[in-house]
């Protein structure tokens, strides 16, 4: 009575955690710093970005005001992967010291000029500048006045429109930038810290007295009659030997937000209403489904087992028919064995790189505030995790009867990371081509190959060795020599119909919050509700065990036991779907028409749905391994 009272007080313990995760914190990466007034406050700027190409390149590939030396951030991995490139500014603030009209220098615009900002303003590239490890945000009021703005990351390089009366399309560039930096004030030291960093983009053709010199006195924005920018309504046209000035504005703004949530109003950026009701839905059609399917399977499987455990009779042996009769050839090794192998560890590999990320981002150690953090912990789980990659697939390989533990190591270490590769690599190539910072650099490529051939190989080979020193698992019931011929089967149980449609569940299940996920990836946005994302995690193992448990049962009992790559499949056929979602959503939600962007996009949905395969198949998979042992142990085998 007491281990039940201990077992049902453990897993309400567990629920709860679950539903409290849900809501997710964060632990701030880095620490707070204060400012006394008057402080300088650096600004850096960060990559151009754009939802229509997907392609960053540096804040300096345009012809903007630049410092007396240009000083590059030291970005880690994850950042560098994700084309971040962080420099220096000619923006310099003064803490809690406005400024009004600051002119940062003057740009006579020449044919190559022109052109690299009409390019930019028509492909919508927005510029990302950081203050204090904060991101630039560009408020947008809703609707609702009484809700708190959504923010976008980043301001427009420009934009593009018509005069009154004229139909021709101009360009005309942002010149004139209102900050508002945030602060939280101590009370007690009078020091501050920076809780927000915003921005409001104006188009303003500056007028001032004669030629310019750098100390004429601007007519449109003057700190001295107190004259300044409210409005675009005399716009600077991007054209061959226009003039502009690039000016700005610093106003700063206490606040009641403390310096610990200053982030709170990143990660709400899109209407968490919708989010929380669609995941909700979710959870409760799966977990139904769930339940529905592990309550005929306990009663169907319940019976059986007594059935069969009850036959006395030799007359009543001989009548037997279902998943009994095949026996003697449902642990017969399968076709391929080797490269089902390789793929089962490989997505032990990856099971233990996502739990284990998850878990870290569900405590709150993945901050946002840690640029590329999340990349990067990923890229070094990947890397350590192949110690058990090596170990699944030794173990498979030996109950298999295989003898070259090396040989299967080898492809273990290979076969995936260099598919993997050699798309990444392709990828970057026409990155490169474009000449845009998203492509990897030399240094970085040789750090990720050390990491897979100094670290991850060896791993691998290091628990290959360790998993075929093992005793080979033994199998419940004997093989026969002979193989049983397979009865023809009815038209449902035709494998390529009944592995697309074990798919469909499992991508059931994470098909809402996946919607999330390629907005935050495609439209540069924040994601951070990884609790939900976890128990959306736990879910669909949970959906891909079960629908590939029933639909091995079902091919058993109609006398079928080549069940080992359709337990794969079964499940894995989910990323089948992920593909055609992402295609629909690039079509439907993405405006993507360079040739370059589209390629990019399909080739890393592609390098994510393989994944996606290898992770669900492993999990079926194994699901189903452990259920028909399970079942084949528990009956009188004569």
């Amino acid at each position: 009575m007491a281990s039940l009272r201990s077992i049902v007080f453990l897993r309400t313990a567990i629920l709860l955690l679950l539903i409290h995760a849900a809501h997710c914190f964060y632990l701030p990466g880095v620490s707070p710093q204060d400012f006394q007034k008057g402080d300088p406050l650096k600004v850096k700027v960060n990559k151009l970005t754009s939802t229509k190409t997907q392609l960053p390149y540096t804040y300096y590939s345009l012809p903007y005001c630049r410092p007396g030396k240009i000083v590059d951030n030291a970005e880690n991995l994850g950042e560098v992967l994700r084309g971040d490139r962080i420099e220096n500014s000619p923006y310099v603030f003064k803490m809690r010291e406005p400024q009004l009209c600051n002119v940062i220098c003057h740009l006579k615009l020449n044919a190559k000029t022109a052109k690299d900002f009409k390019e930019k303003i028509e492909d919508e590239y927005r510029v990302n500048m950081i203050l204090d490890n904060l991101p630039l945000v560009v408020p947008i009021r809703r609707l609702d006045q009484e809700s708190p703005p959504l923010y976008q990351l980043g301001y427009h390089v420009g934009l593009k429109a018509q005069y009154a009366g004229n139909k021709e399309e101009k360009y005309f560039i942002h010149n004139h930038l209102i900050f508002t930096v945030k602060f939280h004030k101590d009370l007690q030291t009078d020091s501050a810290r920076i809780v927000g960093f915003e921005v409001k983009p104006f188009s303003i053709k500056h007028e001032y007295e004669g030629e310019w010199n750098g100390k004429n006195r601007l007519l449109t924005c003057d700190p001295h009659t107190k004259r300044t920018v409210i409005n675009s309504n005399s716009p600077q046209e991007v054209e061959v030997n226009q003039e502009i000035l690039f000016t700005y504005d610093v106003e700063f703004q206490e606040s009641d937000v403390k310096w610990a949530s200053r982030w709170d109003t990143y990660l709400l950026m899109s209407d968490d209403q919708i989010h929380w009701f669609s995941i909700v839905n979710s959870l409760m059609i799966v977990l139904f489904l769930s339940g529905m399917v592990a309550m005929i399977m306990l009663r169907t499987l319940y019976r059986d087992i007594s059935k069969y455990n009850e036959l006395e009779t030799q007359e009543e042996a001989q009548e037997e028919t279902g998943w009994k009769l095949v026996h003697g050839d449902v642990f017969r090794p399968p076709s391929n064995s080797d490269l089902l192998c390789v793929y089962a560890g490989t997505g032990v590999q990856f099971f233990g790189m996502i739990l284990i990320t998850m878990l870290f981002a569900v405590l709150g150690f993945l901050s946002p505030s840690n640029r590329g953090g999340l990349m990067t912990a990923m890229l070094f789980l990947w890397v350590f995790m192949g110690l058990f990659a090596g170990y699944s697939s030794a173990r498979l390989y030996k109950m298999f009867k295989g003898a070259e533990w090396k040989k299967i190591a080898l492809r273990t270490a290979f076969m995936f990371p260099a598919t993997v590769f050699v798309i990444f690599f392709v990828l970057n190539a026409l990155i490169w081509g474009q000449k845009s910072s998203g492509a990897v650099p030399f240094g970085t490529m040789f750090a990720l190959v050390f990491l897979w051939f100094g670290i991850s190989v060896p791993l691998v080979f290091v628990g290959s060795y360790v998993g075929f020193k093992k005793p080979a698992i033994e199998d419940p019931v004997k093989t026969n020599k002979i193989p049983r011929q397979i009865p023809e089967q009815a038209w449902y149980m035709n494998p390529m119909f009944s592995i697309l449609i074990g798919g469909i569940l499992p991508f059931g299940a994470v098909f809402i919050e996946l919607f999330f996920i390629l907005t935050s990836i495609w439209l540069n946005q924040f994601y951070y509700i990884f609790g939900f994302l976890f128990i959306v995690f736990i879910i669909l193992l949970i959906t891909c065990a079960e629908i590939t448990i029933v639909l091995c049962y079902f091919q058993l009992c109609s006398e079928d036991y080549l069940w080992w790559w359709r337990a794969y499949l079964t499940s894995g056929s989910s990323a089948l779907y992920l593909f055609l979602y992402a295609t629909f959503y690039f079509f439907t939600k993405l405006e993507i028409t360079k040739l370059v962007s589209g390629a990019l996009y399909f080739g890393y949905m592609l390098i994510v749905s393989y994944a996606f395969f290898v992770l669900t198949g492993t999990i079926g998979f194994y699901a189903c391994f452990w259920f028909t042992r399970l079942i084949y142990s528990s009956v009188k085998i004569d």
